[in-house]
């Protein structure tokens, strides 16, 4: 089970408030430790099944290895604060660390341990506890410490005196601390973020719509702060590492930081790759954009997975003809029965070439063929499904045979087309007499 250790200031009140419920809201023992000064971490402290509970003198920011004081060995380290600043009610979580130099704690361009699944715990619990008028959100990366000791995060109480003092504030972020236990600090998934402002609105999206966790965040103001990205390779691969990622998600125009980045092995991607890829193995992705082409460039992907996939092609006639007639039936038939396939026109058509499961590809192939079919049956009379095609029969409205009934064009000819009757010199026209049997065919 993962160790939770929580840090509390004295020189924070919030703190202080938050770490007060905190030891109402559980059955905590209460131990001595005199091994240390009770000023750095000694003295009385608390132990619960899977979380150990110190106090310090100190603010958080001014600490040096925190997690070397506990006696719980943690795996993951929160920091029970503050948030300050003119934002409001506000409940946020965010990592620590200085991509340039180190004015609020730490050391210039270091970056803590991060624990990106863990702040994904954090917001979900703030959402559940949080009282009302309170928002929730995550921070970018911040002041220090930049040494801890293990993964770890900040869960704040914010913005001002009066949530300092809240007395449901304080339980919302105790409450959101203590669900952290037995939480993993890491994801499979992650990706470190780069540009954008401090409160990260787009990582945040990232973070709570998709399966992707976000580690550092490096906001537009601590890259400017950081200065030229090929002089400060070893903070941006510490990042990385610190996260437990190999992925960059960049927001923002940044040319020489993407460079940086590309030179020193990490992939860049978009926030539409993140949400159209998800859990699916990134083997997978890979081999599925270069047969089908970048996510990014209208690639997409359908219900069925597995590894091994056939590409296959379909007439565009056939495709457009069915989306000419249900365009999201066509995309539910497709999205169910592939593991990816192209899109046109922004992503809002489907292209004609799509891999299916390699183990029944003629099946996949024949299943989407027949339920397109089955589309264009509202507008046509007949649909036919051969070994090399799909025929399709009509009576429709023939603008030449009515002509010859001496129809002038304009309002009765769309009459005539829409089934109903009209008359001319005095002479009734039925629609069935301007009609005339059409056959298309679309290739399979």
């Amino acid at each position: 089970m993962t160790d939770l250790a929580i840090v509390e200031s004295r020189a924070d009140r919030a703190s202080v408030h938050v770490c007060d419920r905190l030891r109402d809201l559980a059955d905590w023992e209460p131990l001595e430790d005199d091994s240390q000064p009770a000023a750095d971490g000694g003295g009385t402290y608390y132990q619960l099944e899977g979380a150990e509970l110190r106090s310090v003198d100190d603010l958080h920011i001014e600490l040096e290895s925190p997690a070397e004081v506990f006696d719980c060995d943690p795996d993951l380290l929160v920091f029970a604060s503050r948030h300050s600043g003119d934002t409001g009610a506000l409940l946020t979580g965010h990592f620590t660390g200085n991509f340039g130099p180190a004015e609020f704690g730490g050391e210039d361009d270091a970056v803590a341990d991060a624990a990106p699944n863990a702040l994904a715990r954090l917001l979900e619990a703030f959402d559940e506890h949080a009282p009302a008028g309170y928002d929730v959100g995550m921070e970018c990366t911040h002041h220090g410490p930049t040494e801890v000791g293990c993964p770890s995060l900040f869960a704040e109480l914010g913005s001002g005196d009066e949530q300092w003092d809240d007395p449901a504030g304080a339980e919302a972020v105790a409450r959101a601390i203590l669900e952290l236990r037995g939480v993993d600090p890491h994801r499979t998934r992650a990706v470190v973020g780069f540009g954008g402002n401090h409160y990260a609105p787009r990582f945040e999206r990232v973070v709570r719509e998709t399966p992707w966790a976000v580690g550092h965040v490096a906001a537009d103001w601590a890259l400017e702060a950081m200065g030229h990205p090929t002089a400060h390779r070893e903070v941006l691969a510490d990042a990385f590492e610190a996260s437990a990622a190999e992925i960059a998600l960049l927001e923002g125009d940044w040319p020489v930081l993407e460079e940086t980045l590309g030179e020193l092995g990490y992939r860049i991607v978009s926030e539409t790759w993140l949400r159209e890829v998800g859990d699916r193995s990134l083997e997978l992705v890979d081999a599925v954009e270069a047969d089908l082409g970048a996510v990014d460039d209208g690639t997409r992907f359908g219900d069925r997975r597995t590894d091994e996939f056939a590409v296959a092609e379909f007439s565009g006639d056939l495709i457009d003809a069915a989306e000419g007639v249900d365009p999201d039936r066509v995309r539910e038939i497709v999205e169910t029965h592939t593991v990816a396939f192209e899109t046109e026109n922004g992503g809002s058509r489907v292209g004609s070439r799509v891999a299916v499961p390699a183990a029944d590809a003629d099946d996949a192939r024949a299943r989407i063929v027949t339920e397109l079919a089955a589309v264009l049956e509202a507008k046509y009379d007949a649909v036919t499904v051969t070994d090399d095609a799909v025929v399709a029969e009509r009576t429709a409205f023939d603008p030449a045979l009515a002509r010859e009934a001496g129809v002038p064009e304009g309002p009765k000819f769309g009459a005539l087309a829409d089934g109903e009757s009209v008359t001319v010199d005095g002479e009734p026209i039925d629609p069935a007499d301007v009609r005339t049997e059409k056959t298309d065919r679309f290739s399979r």
